[in-house]
C-alpha cells in the first residue's frame, strides 16, 4: 500500500518563477531518464523477485518509492517555476501590456517565445508540470527496462542511475536560482547512492557474469577482434586478464579476415585465453536455469496464490 506524505522528501524553494528552466526540468519528471521512468522501472522489475531474492525486491520497492517521491519534488519546482505564467499568457493573448513578469526580466515577448518552443506545456498546464519531456513528447512505458532477470535489470538500472544522473549535471549549467540547484544536488545525489545500492545488490547473486544464464560459445568468449588498423591501441579490455577467473586472458585476433579464412568461417575455431570444460559450462546453465526459474516453478500454497499473508481468522 501507498500511503502519501504532504511534506517533501527535500524542501522545495524557488527565488523567482523561470518558465523557461520549468521547461528544461520536464526532462526529469516525463523524460526517458526522468523520475517516473526511474519509479516504474524497479517497481515493474521488483514483482519479477518478490520470491526468488526477496532482499532484492524489498531494496526495489524502497527506491521505486522514493523515486516517487523524487517525481513529487520535481513536480513541486516546475509548479513553483511556472507561478504567474498562464495569467501572463491570457493577458498577452488579449493584448494587454506586460511590461515584466516573475523575476522582473521576463517579458511578455520572451513568454510567448516559450510557449511556441513547448506549447503544451505553458498552454495546457495551467501552471503545473506535465507528463512529457521537455520538448512536450509524452511518457511511454517503452522507458520502462524490465528483463526478468535480476542481474539484467539491475544492469539496467545502474544505467539509468548514471544517465540521471548527468541529466541533472547539466541542468544545473541552465540555472543560477541557488534554491533550485540545492534540490537539483539533492536529487543528483541520490542518483549517484542508487548506483552503488544497485551496485551492491549485483555483487550480492554468484555468478551474476556473463547476464542471465547462457555462459556463451567457449571458442569466442574470450575473443577480441581488431576491425580497425589505424591505431591498434592495446588495454584490459582487449589484453592480459579480463574479467574472469584468475589466469585466463584475452586473445587478441589482429587480422580478422585471415583468422576468418584460416578457420573457414570460425567453423574450425579454438577455444584459446581460458581452460574451460564444456561440461562444467553446461552444468552451470543448467543450475542457473533452475536458480532463476524457481519463481514460475512455485507451487502455490494450499493449492492457491495470495500476495499477502495475514492470520487467519476463527469463528
Amino acid at each position: 500500500m501507498f500511503q502519501h506524505i504532504k511534506d517533501l522528501q527535500f524542501d522545495v524553494r524557488v527565488s523567482a518563477p523561470d518558465p523557461r528552466f520549468a521547461n528544461l526540468l520536464l526532462e526529469q519528471f516525463g523524460g526517458g531518464n526522468g523520475e517516473l521512468k526511474a519509479a516504474m522501472q524497479y517497481f515493474v522489475q521488483a514483482f519479477n523477485c518478490r520470491h526468488t531474492y526477496p532482499d532484492k525486491y524489498d531494496l526495489l520497492m524502497d527506491v521505486a518509492t522514493e523515486e516517487f517521491s523524487h517525481l513529487e519534488i520535481v513536480g513541486a519546482t516546475i509548479t513553483l517555476l511556472l507561478d504567474g505564467v498562464n495569467p501572463e499568457l491570457k493577458k498577452a493573448a488579449e493584448g494587454e501590456l506586460v511590461p515584466q513578469m516573475g523575476a522582473g526580466d521576463v517579458k511578455k515577448e520572451s513568454v510567448i517565445a516559450e510557449a511556441m518552443c513547448n506549447p503544451h506545456f505553458l498552454l495546457e498546464s495551467n501552471g503545473g508540470p506535465m507528463v512529457t519531456d521537455s520538448r512536450g513528447i509524452p511518457w511511454s512505458g517503452t522507458f520502462v527496462n524490465a528483463n526478468g532477470d535480476l542481474t539484467v535489470d539491475l544492469r539496467s538500472n545502474i544505467a539509468a542511475e548514471s544517465r540521471a544522473k548527468i541529466v541533472y549535471e547539466s541542468l544545473l549549467k541552465f540555472t543560477d536560482d541557488p534554491f533550485v540547484q540545492d534540490t537539483l544536488r539533492f536529487l543528483m545525489t541520490r542518483e549517484i547512492a542508487h548506483f552503488q545500492q544497485f551496485q551492491a545488490a549485483l555483487g550480492s547473486i554468484e555468478p551474476n557474469f556473463p547476464p542471465a544464464i547462457l555462459q556463451g560459445d567457449l571458442r569466442f568468449t574470450h575473443t577480441y577482434y581488431n576491425m580497425s588498423h589505424e591505431e591498434d591501441a592495446r588495454g584490459p579490455w582487449n589484453k592480459g586478464k579480463g574479467p574472469w577467473e584468475k589466469g585466463e586472458q584475452w586473445e587478441y585476433i589482429d587480422d580478422p579476415v585471415q583468422q576468418v579464412e584460416e578457420t573457414l568461417g570460425q567453423a574450425q575455431k579454438v577455444p584459446e585465453g581460458h581452460a574451460r570444460d564444456e561440461a562444467a559450462t553446461k552444468l552451470l546453465e543448467r543450475e542457473l536455469a533452475a536458480l532463476r526459474s524457481a519463481e514460475a516453478t512455485r507451487e502455490p500454497l494450499n493449492g492457491s496464490l495470495q500476495w499477502s499473508t495475514y492470520e487467519s481468522f476463527e469463528d
